[in-house]
């Protein structure tokens, strides 16, 4: 098997660059839920190329200041396609202001969407969001007296992912709920690339625990994750007696 660990971040996005994978106008999809398994080198990374005009698949844009935040800091981001924005001041600010396209999607709709991009299924039917602002201009169809939702695929040109774990040949094991959208983003990409906590060697995974395999990873690189906390939350203590 191939060894696929990169350099760095920085790396591998110039690397990809240099070659035209990463390009203006390209679409990328980044793993995670808030601050929760993010790929945040990787996206600071992809941050400096300096690439723009990007559509960004992303359940959210992380927080104003870490994250897909960079990215809409820097004005990289023209359009997102995304379930929830609650947590980040400037995607509201020039979503309200028309400075920034978004398209809303049903969290489960969009999971699914991305899971159909990797699996090759071009459209599916959903119940969800008929009746709503979520089917126009959409194709419905009643199908054994329910009302469905026609909902079309997510692929990118780019993939960066979070994992805990990576062998050598880029099988994957994730870390909890940090694995999230990451799987099903990993392999809707036609390139992905996995920044991970830890590199063991090929064989040290038992095949069982495999998250995702090696096939669907361009290339890893091994970062010191910051792992910040979106929304701290403590516990009041009483003072001693």
């Amino acid at each position: 098997m191939a060894n696929k660990v990169a350099q760095s971040p920085k790396h591998i996005l110039e690397d990809l660059r240099a070659k035209g994978v990463v390009r203006d106008g390209m679409t990328v999809m980044a793993g995670g839920f808030g601050l929760c398994g993010i790929p945040e080198q990787l996206i600071i990374a992809l941050r400096d190329t300096g690439v723009k005009d990007l559509t960004v698949i992303s359940n959210n844009a992380g927080v104003d200041d870490w994250g897909l935040g960079l990215l809409l800091e820097t004005r990289q981001i023209r359009k997102m396609v995304s379930s929830y924005v609650g947590e980040n001041a400037e995607f509201a600010r020039q979503f309200l202001a028309n400075e920034l396209e978004i398209e809303f999607n049903p969290q489960g709709t969009l999971a699914e969407r991305i899971r159909a991009g990797g699996a090759g299924i071009p459209a599916f039917f959903t119940p969800t969001g008929y009746g709503t602002m979520v089917a126009e201009g959409k194709e419905t169809r009643e199908i054994e007296g329910r009302h469905y939702v026609l909902e079309s695929w997510l692929r990118a040109d780019l993939s960066l992912v979070k994992a805990d774990t990576a062998d050598k040949a880029g099988n994957l094991v994730y870390r909890k709920t940090a694995r999230n959208f990451n799987p099903m983003m990993a392999q809707a990409g036609t390139v992905t690339i996995a920044e991970v906590d830890t590199l063991v060697e090929i064989g040290d995974i038992d095949p069982e625990m495999v998250h995702t395999p090696g096939a669907y990873i361009d290339a890893i690189v091994v970062t010191k994750s910051e792992k910040r906390i979106e929304q701290r939350t403590v516990t009041k203590r009483e003072p001693a007696a």
